[in-house]
């Protein structure tokens, strides 16, 4: 069964989802934007009897706690560090593979370039690195970057509306019903609390840090090979396949899927998605955490 869990990092409570043998191999689940540990219901029990899960909330995020913009400072890289701390003191784990999609894969990419010991694989669901990837949907944040006003908020502040959540979970998927209304339901009842709109500018403006940081990553890349799964929703408006398909560059030996369904793949491929990782990380290796 999966556990609920705080966590007291730097004086915030963060809340995650473990579940597994705490011996087993552990896979470290980062979710994107709008949603949290939520999107990862369905993946959950499908691998908790082989291996060891952790899923936070980022700061903010679900049922982590959300400090004011005006008192934290919400930037991706002050979201890694926090992540970084429930990780590597809290739960006092040495190595791990991690799975990201969208928001998850600058918090993941930063831990593992800077800890590239640590990682012992990277399962890769529409979560961008290369520029080849942002697509149209990026296009008002680009305005935004160049020059944060009011008049550059007023289509960015677009994509936190009901409408738009909901599009990110049904826009191309094969089958619109075999998405659950809890999902976007869930994810928008967060982002509609109070304050959280000038969370999320910040971070929509801060994206812009993860671009920079994409020739780093792509040296990482390079140089360690980690063992990398790609399993790409191909119609997804705003991580696109061929950012999907640049991984390859780098990582001639990263193995790439691309399934018929939209930004948030989970929803309609858990089975499909679990099927590959259950392949994919070995099951052999023993779980560490340092003393």
């Amino acid at each position: 069964m999966t556990k609920h869990h705080y966590a007291t990092i730097d004086g915030h409570k963060i809340f995650y989802r473990e579940a597994g043998p705490a011996a087993a191999p552990t896979i470290v689940l980062l979710h994107g934007f709008p949603s949290s540990s939520h999107m990862f219901r369905d993946l959950i029990p499908k691998l908790a009897d082989k291996f060891h899960i952790v899923a936070p909330d980022f700061l903010g995020f679900g049922y982590s706690d959300q400090p004011n913009a005006a008192d934290f400072r919400y930037t991706f890289d002050n979201l890694t560090a926090l992540v970084e701390e429930l990780l590597f003191h809290h739960l006092k784990l040495t190595r791990f593979s991690i799975y990201v999609q969208d928001y998850g894969a600058p918090v993941g990419f930063r831990i593992a370039s800077r800890y590239p010991e640590a990682i012992e694989g990277i399962v890769v669901q529409n979560g961008n690195a290369y520029v080849e990837g942002v697509g149209a949907g990026f296009d008002p944040l680009k305005v935004f970057w160049a020059n944060r006003n009011g008049e550059t908020e007023k289509p960015v502040r677009s994509l936190l509306t009901a409408e738009i959540t909901k599009f990110q979970y049904t826009h191309g998927a094969k089958d619109p019903s075999k998405i659950s209304p809890d999902s976007y339901t869930f994810d928008q009842l967060f982002l509609d609390r109070p304050g959280n709109n000038a969370i999320q500018l910040d971070l929509f403006y801060n994206y812009q840090s993860n671009v920079a940081l994409y020739d780093e990553w792509h040296a990482y890349f390079r140089a360690h090979q980690p063992r990398m799964l790609i399993v790409w929703g191909q119609n997804d408006p705003f991580f696109t396949v061929p950012g999907a398909k640049a991984y390859l560059k780098d990582l001639p030996k990263a193995e790439l899927h691309l399934l018929d369904t939209g930004h948030f793949a989970l929803e309609e491929e858990s089975e499909t998605i679990a099927d590959h990782i259950r392949r994919f990380i070995p099951t052999t290796q023993v779980h560490k955490r340092s003393a």
